[in-house]
């Protein structure tokens, strides 16, 4: 079709990215493809899959390591800003996406490609985000999504895939659909589409089951530098191993698991489930830092701003002026965010036990109920007849 001559196409080594090489040659007539596998922490050997991508007939297969990319400049900011998805999904694969999509766009510019490619389908999220995010970094390059056009079953894309030398899995795949990275795991389809039908233990791999978890509750210092997590129990670490020792403990605890249904970009309902333990501990802590540090009004302005931003997060708009702009509200918001909170983990929960700040703004002798007591008890009257007087006039005018 001449669509483009030379092509990076993101690459995980699944059956759908690798039958993209061969088609987007063979049928669209692409002169040279170039796979980008980008290591997130999914756990996968990318040697292998390096090696797959040049069988499958790709002109060059790079691997990129873009995990601590992906902590220091995604995770944080999505920590920082308390990003949940409608309340409770906290953005772990969403957040993969624009660094994927960046690291397109690289190597585009680098190696003089016309377009890029993914794999994704017609149906779900991803493909909005990626299109998005390339639009936004380089709106010259041409986007190219096979698997959105080629309309062929499973069974024939991998019939396809092996009249050019693309292996057929060897085992019965799994029903499932699982996206993994650092920051967690997303498991859809199958027999997870029944929303009545309660996902298996098969299905989770980063979370206990609440049933082996320890029967005694574990406690974490985290510490914070501007809303920004620096360190476990007295350690200061590297924001990618300070999320692999917090998957670690959280984990075993049970906590990070969350069942869905979400409302996609593309207007259906998915049934969804996650793991996510740090992630979810992180947020929770942090906003519990929050509550000391900031005042009353800038902690319930940024609610609404917290709700816009997973909702542009999530729908593809991390390279947009609105969420460039948020950005700077919320750094600002966070420049005394900085102290320790303490979880408690236990049978599927993480909660905070405790917290301290040098920029607490929490006052004891305010506060309290005993003899210390400074608040002037008087003062409260006069408030409450001014606050009170629109309801009082209200209320008059009503019976009158």
């Amino acid at each position: 079709m001449g669509r483009a001559n030379k092509v990076v196409l993101a690459y995980s080594g699944g059956v759908d990215t690798s039958v993209c090489i061969p088609y987007l040659i063979h049928e669209w007539g692409v002169k040279e493809v170039i796979t980008l596998a980008a290591d997130l922490g999914q756990g996968d050997e990318l040697a292998p899959i390096q090696a797959k991508a040049l069988r499958c007939g790709a002109v060059e297969s790079l691997v990129i390591d873009g995990q601590a990319e992906f902590v220091r400049d995604y995770a944080f900011r999505a920590i920082q800003a308390n990003a949940l998805y409608e309340n409770r999904y906290p953005l772990s694969t969403a957040l993969a996406r624009p660094l994927i999509a960046k690291m397109l766009v690289e190597a585009a510019e680098k190696y003089g490609a016309d377009a890029v490619a993914h794999g994704c389908t017609g149906k779900g999220n991803d493909q909005v985000r990626f299109d998005i995010s390339i639009m936004a970094l380089n709106p010259e390059l041409k986007v190219l999504a096979p698997a959105r056009e080629w309309k062929m079953s499973r069974e024939e894309t991998i019939a396809y895939g092996e009249k050019f030398g693309v292996e057929s899995p060897v085992k019965k795949s799994s029903p499932y659909s699982i996206d993994r990275n650092l920051l967690g795991r997303s498991i859809e389809a199958g027999p997870l589409e029944d929303p009545m039908t309660e996902a298996p233990e098969e299905v989770y791999l980063l979370t206990e089951a609440i049933a082996n978890t320890p029967d005694e509750p574990e406690y974490v210092d985290i510490y914070f530098e501007q809303g920004i997590p620096v360190g476990l129990n007295g350690q200061i670490l590297e924001g990618v191993e300070l999320i692999e020792r917090l998957n670690a403990i959280a984990g075993k605890h049970g906590v990070g698991r969350i069942d869905m249904i979400e409302n996609r970009v593309v207007g259906i309902k998915s049934r969804e489930i996650y793991e996510a333990p740090a992630l979810l501990a992180l947020i929770d802590a942090h906003r519990d830092l929050e509550s000391l540090t900031l005042t009353a009004d800038v902690t319930h302005y940024k609610n609404t701003v917290e709700e816009i931003y997973s909702q542009l997060i999530y729908r593809g708009l991390w390279y947009s002026p609105l969420k460039e702009s948020l950005d700077a509200f919320i750094l600002k918001t966070q420049e005394r965010v900085t102290g320790m909170v303490r979880m408690k983990f236990f049978k599927g929960t993480a909660k905070p036990a405790g917290r301290q700040s040098d920029y607490s703004i929490y006052d004891p002798d305010l506060a309290t109920y005993g003899m210390e007591d400074q608040f002037d008890h008087k003062a409260a009257e006069g408030f409450i007849y001014i606050w009170g007087l629109p309801t009082k006039v209200w209320a008059q005018k009503l019976r009158g």
